[in-house]
């Protein structure tokens, strides 16, 4: 499952707004750690958005506990697997592990080397991995 994560794509983070509702949005993701002590982060980039300062970013600083859910999907029902993180969110803004997601980041997603990702970063410690591979 680890493998599978590490070389996806695409996630989805799940927030709780403050009235209750969960909020899922897509997002590039990197993945740190060792099974032990995981770590993945995800940057606030530079596409179009109304502001830096998103509802998912305010929902963690209130709520710490988020989820993510990284999938495959193909027509070929063989190949389906997911993958989901439960754990507790933070926002980095400065500092030496803000540096390391950038830099695991850019890393991994070439179109971040185009652009300088300085807006905030988040940061969730894994407590949970659930996952199911039609592989078995």
């Amino acid at each position: 499952m680890r493998r599978l994560a590490e070389g996806a794509r695409v996630a989805r983070l799940a927030t709780t707004a403050a009235d209750g509702q969960i909020r899922i949005v897509p997002c590039a993701f990197a993945l740190v750690g060792a099974a032990v002590d995981d770590v993945v982060y995800s940057a606030v980039d530079h596409k179009p958005k109304q502001t830096r300062e998103l509802a998912r970013l305010r929902d963690i600083e209130e709520r710490p506990a988020v989820a993510l859910l990284i999938d495959h999907y193909e027509d070929d029902w063989t190949q389906l697997w997911w993958v989901r993180l439960q754990g507790r969110g933070r926002v980095l803004r400065a500092g030496d592990e803000r540096e390391l997601a950038v830099a695991r980041l850019t890393t991994k997603y070439p179109q971040y080397q185009a652009q300088h990702l300085d807006g905030p970063v988040i940061a969730v410690d894994v407590d949970t991995w659930r996952g199911w591979s039609a592989r078995g």
